[in-house]
């Protein structure tokens, strides 16, 4: 008799911690994976695809390379997530056409993947949740005209050869100018490589070969702030039309060294990347192509409640 009671107890006891685990284990996971991690930018998408986790009783795998640079060591993360047979993957390809395997790879054993951020040479996703890059790069050049009331000479701080996002965003910027503003000449355009020391010296090095130049344009965070910094640094009366946002880019664009910046949404795009997946999971068609809207941000509208409330998301609240 007591043998049945402690056998009863036992089963009992093992019956209740298999139920635990399998509660557990029915939670999809989604890695999400972006190009970096340092930048604000970043942070926010991060808060953006907790919030819609936790929507949807999802669980974020969160990893990314230190460096936006580092092609290889996405390749990496990436390769693991898919050998860890996480359920679905969001991903922000550093390189559009190093990116391809994994991606390829993902889809034929059956993980979904979306892309965000930045396209990738390969129709193997589910979704892409990005910016208007090449838009936000004609609204840039439109700011620019209207700055220089249509003529001088200006330079480009760019990011880096293969990243698609950027390129995307100059040759937009550049198009038209060409198409719009005849009187503006491009005269210089050097790569910052996504960071900011390297983005401070070529803009040094542009500002040294060119005295007369009129405006810069900068087309992503790492190089607004060296773009900043270098005006800032030799006093130079060059304007500057800049790209994403950090706190000390808010700060000079309060004080006047910036005169505006075209802003991206990475909380909505995290959120929405997130979401495209789940949706994916649950067995509908997430849309193939989601365009998110930039917007140019000056000074005079810094503190419009919609602009504040997409430039301050509350990170704390998701990340801490």
């Amino acid at each position: 008799m007591t043998w049945t009671r402690h056998s009863s107890l036992g089963f009992l006891l093992f019956f209740l911690l298999a139920l635990s685990a399998c509660n557990r284990d029915t939670r999809k996971r989604i890695a999400v994976i972006p190009k970096g991690q340092a930048h604000l930018f970043w942070q926010s998408v991060h808060a953006g695809a907790v919030a819609a986790a936790r929507e949807a009783n999802v669980e974020i795998v969160w990893n990314g390379p230190a460096s936006e640079t580092d092609f290889n060591g996405q390749l990496q993360i990436t390769e693991a997530m898919i050998t860890q047979r996480v359920d679905a993957i969001c991903l922000a390809p550093i390189d559009k056409t190093s990116m391809v395997s994994v991606v390829d790879r993902a889809a034929r054993e059956n993980i979904p993947v979306v892309i965000f951020d930045s396209p990738v040479d390969t129709q193997s996703f589910v979704a892409q949740v990005a910016t208007d890059n090449y838009g936000a790069g004609v609204m840039a050049a439109q700011r620019m005209g209207k700055l220089l009331d249509g003529k001088g000479k200006i330079a480009e701080v760019a990011v880096q050869p293969g990243a698609a996002s950027t390129m995307a965003r100059e040759q937009g910027f550049e198009d038209t100018i060409k198409k719009d503003f005849s009187g503006i000449q491009i005269v210089d355009k050097r790569y910052g490589w996504a960071d900011r020391a390297k983005s401070l010296d070529v803009a040094e090095n542009m500002l040294t070969a060119h005295s007369d130049l009129a405006a810069m344009f900068a087309s992503n965070e790492s190089s607004a702030v060296g773009a900043a910094q270098a005006i800032k640094g030799r006093n130079a009366k060059v304007k500057l039309v800049g790209f994403d946002w950090s706190p000390g880019l808010l700060d000079d664009l309060k004080a006047g060294r910036i005169d505006s910046l075209v802003v991206q949404d990475p909380f909505r795009m995290g959120h929405d990347a997130v979401v495209a997946a789940v949706e994916k999971l649950k067995g509908a068609t997430p849309q193939k192509i989601q365009n998110l809207p930039p917007r140019v941000v000056t000074k005079e509208n810094l503190d419009d409640p919609d602009v504040a409330k997409q430039l301050h998301p509350d990170l704390d609240k998701y990340l801490k």
